[in-house]
């Protein structure tokens, strides 16, 4: 099982900035990658980004320059620093874990989310 715990939400004014930390506990070894989903009233949840254990973060085109995602493998965290915002990224916030485990010939895999924090961005 993994744990995760979002922080950093708030309401702030368009262009300003926010950072959102998630923390990860329990079978952390297992996590592969990490990442940030957002939902917005009425819509899906949707990407924002994604980052591996080891290598390149994958960035949605609709924050890309905006927003920085990284991790920490070490202290098992995860940060979105979100610059510029806009009323349109207003939504729940949720941290996502990919763990997987077990031999190459046989890896099984499971998601994980966090509860969601609440972003707000006033025109």
């Amino acid at each position: 099982q993994v744990y995760l715990v979002e922080s950093g939400g708030g309401l702030v004014q368009a262009g300003g900035s926010l950072r959102l930390s998630c923390a990860a506990s329990g079978r952390t070894r297992s996590i592969d990658i990490l990442g940030w989903y957002r939902q917005a009233p009425g819509k899906q949840r949707e990407l924002v980004a994604t980052i591996p254990k080891y290598g390149t973060p994958n960035i949605a085109d609709s924050v890309r320059g905006r927003f920085t995602i990284s991790r920490n493998n070490v202290e098992n965290t995860m940060s979105l620093q979100m610059n510029s915002l806009k009323p349109e990224d207003t939504a729940v916030y949720y941290c996502y874990a990919l763990a997987k485990w077990g031999p190459v010939e046989r890896t099984y895999e499971q998601d994980y989310w966090g509860q969601g924090t609440q972003v707000t961005v006033s025109s």
